[in-house]
């Protein structure tokens, strides 16, 4: 028994087992991209929550350049002898006290993140 494979059949066992390989691919390809979405989905969330953190130091900080500033204007007042000497002094205590709030908490940590 002589087979004979046309110009046909063989551009269609060509074009099958391509499409096969092309099957395997794609689910390959899928399956690693799920797990790319999850890595995406993880390091999102995690961004978000150092957002989170960064707007709410923004605030403290622009909270504590407000205290610093009305104190240093206060010290500006006294150089000029618009303050009584009590006030005088406890403008310096609050501008000491802006300052360190400013330049750190003593090393304490004040992040609650677990």
């Amino acid at each position: 028994m002589n087979t004979a494979i046309t110009m046909k059949d063989a551009g269609l066992i060509l074009l099958g087992v391509g499409l096969i390989i092309l099957v395997f691919y794609a689910a390959y390809l899928i399956k690693n991209l799920i797990t790319t979405v999850k890595s995406v989905n993880k390091i999102l969330a995690d961004a978000e929550v150092i957002s989170e953190i960064a707007a709410r130091r923004g605030k403290d900080v622009d909270k504590l350049i407000g205290e610093a500033t009305e104190s240093v204007s206060g010290l500006a007042d006294i150089i000029k002898g618009n303050q009584s000497t009590i006030a005088a002094l406890t403008s310096i205590v609050n501008a000491l006290g802006s300052l360190k709030n400013l330049f750190g908490d003593g090393g304490k940590k004040t992040d609650k993140r677990k």
